[in-house]
């Protein structure tokens, strides 16, 4: 048995995992946005199970940010307060077991090859949309990490005309084509100019609820917010030329969001003239991510069996 996390910016989802990778039970907490409190809550979640699972292996941990082989977080996305540490030795030290910590949109994609809809794909690229934007990249039936771990920050990547000074990340995937710091973010402050007092808005649903009761602010903002996903894949079709783009995070189970994307990626390569020749050709297949919410977990804990499979 394993224990998995799929740690988020609000949510931490966690479950008990078998060597198969089915999930047996799952649960979620918020995340604690300190680290100490967030690393206590990791330890007692451990040791729940560990009092009635007496033949736990291992801890599996997807989380976001640039993380290192070692389990080194450079960056923690908007976990903030884990820049800089070693997830793995820090958490190891405390439960005594083997643990490893992967990139989320790592973890998803390597779920996905393992019991998704990747099987027997070389070459293929998983998206997370969530807090922020995650991504994995598996090129000729491996993970790309690049050189510091940093390959798949899709997140970073600028979408629209630069700022004239200041902080030019407003422009960028991570705040235009995120569920929480895209979406919503962007969806609370238009509401709030029009009604300062309007509180604000952190779950899509609502948002896609307002646009489907006919309001107007939502309709336009989910509009402009698909046609920021759809440039977003065109462009890593142009540099990846993946066999297909999943799209994972909890909003990719709803099925008439991803009827959508994949409406308005198809319209934007019918008005790319080098695309639109070869759409039925090579351009890469949109498809939610099998695995849709428990794919980082389970990723995360593929990594941990196969380590421990190899030592012994």
């Amino acid at each position: 048995m394993y224990v998995g996390f799929d740690i988020g910016g609000t949510t931490i989802k966690y479950g008990l995992l078998a060597k198969t990778g089915a999930v047996l039970t799952q649960s979620a907490i918020a995340t604690p946005q300190d680290k100490d409190a967030l690393l206590a809550a990791l330890v007692n979640i451990v040791q729940d199970y560990q009092a009635t699972t007496p033949d736990i292996l291992g801890v599996g941990i997807s989380a976001p940010g640039i993380i290192q082989k070692d389990g080194f977080m450079l960056t923690a996305g908007a976990l903030k307060a884990l820049y800089g540490t070693n997830l793995k030795v820090e958490l190891e030290e405390r439960i005594g077991l083997p643990v490893a910590v992967e990139n989320d949109g790592n973890a998803a994609a390597i779920a996905e090859r393992w019991q998704g809809n990747a099987q027997g794909i070389d070459n293929y690229l998983c998206i997370v949309l969530g807090t922020g934007l995650g991504a994995g990249i598996v090129l000729n039936g491996e993970v790309y990490r690049g050189q510091h771990g940093m390959a798949g920050e899709f997140g970073w990547m600028l979408i629209d005309q630069l700022p004239k000074e200041g902080n030019i990340e407003l422009v960028s995937m991570n705040w235009r084509g995120a569920v929480i710091l895209g979406l919503c973010r962007q969806y609370s402050e238009a509401l709030q100019k029009i009604d300062p007092e309007a509180a604000e808005i952190i779950d899509a649903r609502i948002i896609f609820q307002r646009r489907k009761a006919g309001e107007k602010l939502a309709t336009e903002l989910i509009a402009h917010y698909l046609q920021d996903l759809a440039v977003m894949l065109v462009n890593l079709v142009a540099v990846f030329d993946p066999e297909r783009i999943l799209i994972g995070g909890g909003i990719s189970a709803n099925q008439e969001f991803m009827a959508e994307i994949q409406a308005a990626f198809r319209q934007t390569v019918e008005r790319h003239d080098s695309l639109c020749y070869l759409k039925d050709q090579t351009v890469a297949k949109i498809l939610p991510a099998y695995l849709q919410n428990n794919a980082g977990m389970m990723g995360a804990v593929y990594q941990i069996h196969r380590q421990l499979t190899k030592e012994k």
